[in-house]
């Protein structure tokens, strides 16, 4: 049957000046990914990714540790929502909770209620309507999900891959956070599909990802 592995990106750089580059752990976690693949005799004939380099680069470590070299679709769907503008939003006027973009914890509590919010259309003058975003997220994923491919690789992140599963499963936008929050570096979530459905086969695997190797591969950011 017709497979979507939908994978989130590697390892980025929290904390760093530009957060949208794969930290030296997520080019590792990719290339284990794409020996994965290999071992399990597993090779795409359609691979995708958003515009944002952290997607593009985890894609470039699969498709090398694969040893398959193959042209990938870019689309703007699979991008993550911009979650530092939509802070600056929410504390347009001040108030921002002390290390809010640069400590794990107080930025994920603080993500999480400021999506909440977003979802509910109280952010005023936020970077993407939460609508649009629940919008080009399904188009970017029907539009890979395609008659004429058997298995697809396409690498997002966590918000969108979380909103497309809360989606396919019509859960509330409060599941789509917890998702999200939960999700590994370069973590699998399978779609089965046909011309008339999708199902969900599984959430945020990590096979390549070991006793072995976990005390340094296993990330979530």
């Amino acid at each position: 049957m017709p497979t979507l592995f939908l994978i989130r990106h590697g390892q980025a750089s929290f904390g760093a000046d530009d957060y949208d580059v794969l930290s030296p752990i997520g080019h590792e976690q990719a290339e284990t990914l794409g020996q994965w693949f290999a071992q399990e005799g597993i090779v795409p004939d359609l691979v995708a990714h958003g515009t944002l380099r952290r997607q593009k680069e985890t894609m470039a470590g699969i498709l090398k540790g694969l040893s398959h070299e193959m042209k990938a679709e870019e689309h703007g769907g699979f991008d993550e929502y911009d979650f530092a503008s939509l802070l600056s939003a929410k504390y347009a006027e001040g108030g921002a909770p002390e290390g809010m973009m640069s400590d794990h914890k107080s930025h994920f509590r603080t993500l999480r209620s400021t999506v909440a919010e977003w979802q509910r259309d109280e952010i005023l003058n936020p970077p993407e309507r939460w609508s649009d975003f629940v919008t080009r997220v399904e188009t970017a994923c029907r539009a890979i999900m395609r008659e004429g491919v058997e298995t697809v690789f396409a690498v997002s992140s966590g918000g969108a891959i979380a909103q497309a599963v809360a989606a396919l499963l019509e859960a509330p936008g409060v599941h789509q956070t917890r998702m999200q929050l939960q999700m590994k570096n370069t973590a699998i979530t399978r779609f089965l599909f046909t011309p008339r459905s999708t199902y969900l086969h599984s959430f945020n695997e990590t096979p390549h990802i070991t006793a072995a190797n976990a005390d340094r591969l296993l990330t979530y950011a």
